[in-house]
């Protein structure tokens, strides 16, 4: 069986002199920077063409699609992004109507913007005491697919960001029992079906498009990530063209190399590092369940494999401490890079190649930091019901209008105008805003603002965090007459 990191290797150590691209040349002297150069080639004889793969990369893909499940997949050097734009374009054309989770990644609704779909969104349920995104229920799609004949595909996102996982089989069945497809946002979920610690993957529960982000949860280099097809519903070729349009036509052949040895490396070793790693995981996740005042999220539905602390509920002698808080802490303090934080948790993310080292100094920290909090809770005030009601708003979500068709770039200047998002409830958005990570937009265009967007956007802007998407810090774009 021939890898293409072997390959690679051997080529580089061989006679051949590069009169080809890429310029370094595979020369590393040129910067003395240690970096791939000695493998870093382009679609040389012998190296296969991944627009067209017939050989080694053909074996290699489908050597991926073997250990996770697919009838077919595609290595994706441009990241989950591709991969989505692709599926949601692949499945629906122009002007059809999706249904798709609120909660998807940006670059869903870049597809919809640029195929010109008409969204149908499914809300997930919220979780008020952590402020999180929970499940989306298959319940919930079959009464908007009975509602809203004409659906082209389905798209949903799990495990999401923070790790909430849907029941994808009961979903894919109920959007199965219409002939639509289902594609399935798993960028999070590479790790799945490895062991039986972790749900299954989307390929095994019936989801016709699976995408994974393989660098996100397992051993490959950033921007490294497959996209699986499955069944007869999906338009094959269809997908793979826009596979063709957007991703590079330069794949990068270290990156293609990296995702070959994760394949690799799963498929001979993958029992042994998934049955250390859950034990390590287990072992950690059993110490963190002892705090009382900083919490491990630890639902039944969720990716164990995220580290999900929640912040105390109470108030200090000035302000409350925050998730964004606890990340600074730990990042200045201990030297622990979080992922992510939002006002109300921090989440560590974890993988087969943590070290025990590594996840008992995350656990010693916490319960250290834990200790300190509980002796401050001890002279602080509870939050009131009125103050927790507050933080937990119900009106999350913003009211759907879609903007009117013949507002384009030409009428934009006079149809719109910058105003404070303090000074937007009750207006219609005409750009984006989000938190990033994890990148799910807080305001689509066409939306109106709704009262707990505008607070939920405040409530990040003064606890640090930066709102993106929009053109101007503080402000958002929207209808003159909205």
């Amino acid at each position: 069986m021939e890898y293409l990191y072997t390959k690679l290797r051997n080529y580089m150590e061989s006679d051949y002199y590069a009169f080809h691209m890429p310029g370094h040349k595979r020369n590393r002297r040129i910067t003395g920077a240690e970096l791939p150069y000695g493998i870093d080639i382009t679609e040389i004889e012998g190296f296969d063409d991944l627009h067209h793969a017939h050989g080694i990369l053909s074996d290699c893909q489908r050597r991926a699609a073997e250990l996770f499940g697919a009838d077919e997949s595609h290595y994706l050097i441009n990241g989950s992004t591709a991969g989505l734009l692709s599926a949601v374009m692949g499945t629906a054309k122009r002007g059809d109507k999706i249904l798709m989770a609120r909660n998807c990644h940006k670059s869903v609704y870049n597809a919809v913007y640029l195929n010109g779909l008409e969204p149908v969104y499914v809300y997930p349920e919220y979780m008020p005491e952590t402020g999180l995104n929970g499940e989306i229920r298959a319940s919930q799609v079959r009464k908007i697919l009975d509602r809203c004949p004409g659906i082209r595909a389905v798209v949903i996102t799990s495990p999401t960001y923070d790790g909430v996982v849907s029941d994808v089989r009961m979903i894919a069945q109920e959007v199965h029992r219409r002939n639509i497809s289902l594609i399935l946002d798993e960028a999070h979920g590479a790790h799945f079906g490895f062991h039986s610690y972790f749900p299954e993957n989307g390929n095994r529960l019936g989801a016709d498009i699976v995408i994974h982000s393989l660098h996100k949860t397992l051993p490959s280099l950033t921007q490294t990530a497959l996209l699986h097809i499955n069944g007869n519903l999906v338009d094959r070729e269809r997908v793979r063209r826009y596979l063709h349009m957007l991703q590079s036509s330069s794949p990068s052949y270290v990156l293609m190399a990296s995702v070959d040895e994760c394949v690799r490396i799963l498929t001979e070793n993958g029992k042994e590092l998934f049955s250390s790693y859950v034990d390590l995981l287990e072992d950690t996740r059993g110490k963190l369940r002892t705090m009382k005042t900083l919490k491990l999220f630890d639902p039944v539905h969720y990716d164990r494999s995220k580290i999900l602390i929640t912040v105390p509920k109470y108030r200090g002698e000035n302000k409350k401490f925050t998730g964004k808080q606890l990340y600074e802490i730990l990042n200045e303090k201990y030297l622990l890079q979080m992922e992510m934080a939002s006002n109300f948790y921090v989440v560590a993310m974890t993988s087969i190649a943590d070290s025990e080292k590594g996840m008992r100094r995350l656990t010693e920290a916490l319960l250290e930091i834990e200790g300190k909090l509980a002796k401050i809770k001890s002279n602080a005030g509870e939050y009131s019901i009125k103050e927790k009601m507050e933080e937990s708003v119900s009106d999350q979500w913003n009211e759907v209008v879609f903007l009117p068709a013949d507002l384009d770039d030409a009428c934009m200047k006079e149809r719109t105008r910058q105003v404070d998002i303090a000074d937007s409830t009750g207006m219609i958005a005409t750009e984006y805003a989000y938190i990033y990570p994890p990148g799910i937009p807080a305001v689509v265009p066409g939306e109106r603002i709704s009262e707990g967007t505008v607070r939920n956007l405040e409530r990040y802007h003064r606890n640090g965090f930066r709102i993106e998407g929009t053109k101007a810090e503080g402000k958002i774009e929207v209808l003159v007459n909205g």
